[in-house]
């Protein structure tokens, strides 16, 4: 991302007078600075909102000031409303220095300069230096990138800045009610607050209350297929789709991979790997899930994100995935690699300040705001786990809410370590949130003692759940054999299944990852008797790929 240089601006309804101006100024201080200009006060004005929603930054304005459309002084009035930061020149000829004296005093200007200026060494840069040495003192460069405009506990905006950081898209949040600079773009833009959040792009384009399509697309993520057929379809960029994805474009197969919000799946949110093979210093899903895509995209396949698929249906060995656009996609075999959800604490309050305070994962994305606050955690996996290290390094505190009495049997020794020695985590053994309270976000959690039943109420600026695993496959209408708990079972574990032997087909038994159909394999967690582990999951989408050939091979 190149630095953007700040922009000295001039206005002269005169052409010949504003090109003797603009050369002037960008042979001295092209390097540094870029050298806009207009004959058009409106032209400027309206140029002046686009640089502002391009996030660029005005040091230096000089005007003209007996212009047809508008006074010099009455332009610096309005334009120094969208960059009052920067400095305040007039330039005029000798009759008009009784009006440049008084916009000193109604503008704050700060010089002017009388027509002609030539010797310019003598009479015009010596000026100009020394405002913009003054301005560049206090000037601290901006964020350059995306901006998000919008409330701190709106779920839609939770939703975009989860998708842009699982993305890996860089963006700067700003809080329409703590912001002056989200509340100055929203007024410069007309956008009434009931539209945000709104999205400030670096083009300039803004979009109120855009979908994630739409925020895709800008970002450059594909969500229409190039092709109707494929060899193989993944569905799911968890680690097991994105190891199946690489596989599948190295070994020549044409690969399409579906992701429904951003790469990584569970293990992306993870603020640290530490147990994954061949990192010793541990990785953040995030990284993970960029070396892969990366990987992935450089040996051919075809990524579209994001992309919600409603169902796989088999028409002879074909396969037809229909996605929620009601677009179809033809591909010759299916990868089910969509993983699990985290299952939803049922108690009052919470579905009212889900995405408000209330959190399921996303401890990366909301880190930031629970800054100074106490903060809970539900859950004793080591997503929780990496989740409360990771808070604490912002909240005041961070507690840990479980109905064990420890950690010891559901997270790894090298987490329970971790979080015994870091000051502001505390376990909260046998306990459960029985409620969630607040207005119009969280503000309060009740929790129980499991043996005592003794409840009590405290502040929380913030509760992330990360609790049980439920299977992301009501989305299959497709006759496909689950376990009681919903996982897709495969391999000759299907054998102990009546309706599979009256309904499956070939004259052999299904491969190790097939499910009940023909041609559709399940890797990674969402398979019965998967290990719930990044590493196994990348094995098995690397297995499902050897037998996606077998299947092809016999087809």
């Amino acid at each position: 991302m190149s630095k953007k240089k700040p922009i000295i601006f001039a206005v002269d309804d005169e052409p010949q007078v504003l090109s003797a101006l603009q050369r002037d100024l960008r042979k001295q201080y092209r390097k540094e600075y870029k050298v806009m200009s207009t004959t058009s006060v409106k032209e400027a004005l309206e140029t002046l909102q686009e640089l502002k929603n391009k996030n660029e930054v005005v040091a230096l304005f000089l005007s003209d000031q007996r212009m047809p459309e508008m006074l010099g002084v009455e332009y610096l009035e309005q334009a120094v409303e969208v960059f009052p930061e920067a400095k305040r020149v007039l330039v005029t000829a000798y009759s008009d220095i009784e009006a440049a004296i008084k916009g000193i005093n109604d503008v704050q200007l700060d010089y002017y300069i009388t027509k002609p200026w030539n010797p310019p060494e003598e009479k015009l840069f010596p000026v100009i230096q020394d405002l913009l040495d003054v301005w560049q003192m206090n000037y601290k460069p901006g964020f350059n990138g995306i901006r998000i405009l919008g409330y701190q506990f709106s779920p839609k905006s939770h939703q975009i800045k989860d998708f842009l950081a699982g993305n890996l898209v860089p963006y700067q949040w700003l809080d329409i009610e703590q912001s002056e600079e989200a509340q100055q773009l929203a007024t410069l833009n007309n956008i009434d607050y009931k539209n945000l959040p709104a999205v400030f792009f670096e083009d300039g384009e803004v979009l109120t209350n855009p979908s994630l399509i739409d925020i895709g697309t800008k970002t450059g993520h594909k969500s229409q297929a190039s092709d109707t057929m494929y060899d193989v379809a993944i569905i799911g960029a968890g680690p097991a789709g994105l190891s199946a994805a690489v596989y599948g474009g190295s070994e020549g197969l044409k690969t399409l991979l579906i992701e429904r919000r951003a790469p990584g799946g569970q293990a992306g949110t993870s603020s640290r790997i530490e147990n994954y093979l061949g990192f010793p210093s541990g990785l953040s899903g995030q990284d993970l899930s960029r070396r892969a895509i990366t990987q992935a995209t450089r040996f051919g396949i075809e990524f579209l994100s994001p992309v919600q698929v409603n169902n796989i249906e088999t028409k002879d060995n074909y396969k037809i995935i229909t996605l929620d656009d009601g677009k179809t996609i033809h591909t010759r075999a299916v990868i089910v690699t969509t993983g699990v959800d985290y299952r939803k604490l049922e108690a009052p309050g919470m579905n009212d300040f889900t995405g408000a305070g209330i959190y399921y994962g996303a401890a990366t994305t909301e880190a930031a705001a629970c800054r100074n606050k106490d903060v809970y955690i539900v859950g004793g996996g080591n997503s929780a786990g990496q989740g409360a290290m990771y808070l604490a390094k912002f909240a005041n505190h961070v507690y840990i809410v479980v109905r064990r009495p420890d950690l010891s049997i559901s997270m790894s020794q090298y987490l329970i370590d971790q979080i015994a020695g870091t000051e502001n985590i505390t376990l909260l053994p046998y306990t459960t949130i029985t409620a969630a309270k607040g207005s119009d976000h969280l503000q309060q959690v009740v929790l129980q003692n499991t043996q005592t039943k003794a409840e009590e109420e405290r502040e929380a600026g913030a509760l992330f759940i990360f609790i049980g695993a439920k299977p992301y496959t009501e989305w299959i209408d497709l006759e496909v054999l689950r376990n009681q708990r919903g996982f897709l079972e495969t391999g000759r574990e299907l054998l102990k299944y009546h309706e599979f032997h009256k309904a499956w087909i070939p004259q052999r038994e299904p491969f190790l990852l097939e499910t009940s159909v023909p041609g559709i394999f399940a890797a990674g967690d969402v398979r019965a008797g998967a290990m719930n582990r990044v590493a196994s999951a990348v094995g098995e989408g690397a297995m499902a790929i050897k037998f996606v050939h077998e299947y092809l091979a016999e087809n």
